[in-house]
């Protein structure tokens, strides 16, 4: 089976919500699977070290994962109108897949949670865009005919499905953004495999 990569880091729940959402909907689409990876937190000191296997939740992400996949969907929370610095430091290791030009023409699509409706999200959301063009991969946002990206009041935006934690950080999604999470999956995978009888 070909698979999409849910590729997230998620501090309090709602980034890892979301993913499952959109692995639901990627795996919507016949012959295609998700695959559910995260990242290891950073430390600001530099002797301290995660173990191999997270304690819980899916495992780490390898370059394997990334290289092997035929699309990628990939979220974090939003910092500072930023992506959160565990995914930040794992793209940065991602030069042998640049340089082998293993994700050219492969379908991307980003995804994020922040604590407030103008908390960065949709600068969050670019920011992770940009490292996956330099690797020569095809964006993939939510269009308008997604009729829920017009009407919600929560999370959601035409470059990709968000959430609204709130200041205390709910990771519960809403009936909008599940919706919106479902949708994206489906039409990322449905884009992978389009493209991937074209590369």
């Amino acid at each position: 089976m070909k698979e999409v990569l849910v590729l997230y880091y998620s501090r309090k729940g709602s980034v890892h919500a979301l993913a499952e959402q959109i692995a639901r909907g990627v795996e919507r689409v016949p012959g295609v699977g998700a695959r559910l990876r995260t990242v290891p937190a950073v430390s600001t000191v530099c002797e301290a070290t995660e173990d191999e296997v997270p304690a819980e939740g899916p495992p780490y992400v390898s370059l394997d994962d990334l290289e092997s996949c035929i699309g990628v969907a990939l979220g974090s929370p939003t910092r500072f109108g930023n992506m959160a610095a565990p995914m930040k430091y794992f793209l940065d290791g991602t030069i042998g897949p640049w340089v082998n030009g293993a994700l050219v023409g492969k379908p991307a699509a980003v995804f994020t949670s922040s604590g407030s409706h103008h908390g960065g999200q949709e600068t969050t959301l670019m920011s992770m865009m940009l490292p996956l063009m330099h690797h020569g991969m095809v964006m993939v946002g939510l269009p308008y005919s997604e009729r829920t990206l017009s009407s919600t009041t929560t999370g959601g935006t035409p470059y990709g499905v968000t959430h609204v934690a709130g200041h205390d950080g709910n990771p519960a999604l809403s009936d909008d953004e599940i919706t919106l999470a479902v949708a994206q999956g489906e039409r990322l995978a449905r884009m992978a495999l389009a493209l991937e009888g074209a590369r």
